[in-house]
């Protein structure tokens, strides 16, 4: 398990080449599902402490998207997968 922490835009000391996990803790959530896309972004799914569902949409280390207060897992993926975030 690794802990990252982001200032908005990027995530903070995490080397270039580094894929978040799940499991890893980012921004004090933990990853519950990380999906990737035909391109170079990827999706993680995150676990507010309300027990809603965040997604920060990666590429590399960088923040290229987020969408927070999901009510379920599902709904999180669903609205990556329809290019909703």
């Amino acid at each position: 398990m690794k802990i990252y922490s982001s200032d908005g835009k990027k995530l903070i000391n995490a080397e270039y080449d580094a894929i978040v996990e799940v499991n890893d803790i980012v921004d004090g959530m933990k990853v519950l599902s990380v999906q990737s896309n035909t391109s170079n972004e990827y999706a993680i799914f995150l676990l507010e402490a309300s027990t809603k569902v965040t997604c920060y949409i990666l590429d590399e280390v960088f923040i290229v998207g987020k969408g927070e207060s999901f009510d379920t897992l599902v709904d999180a993926i669903a609205a990556w997968s329809n290019d909703e975030i």
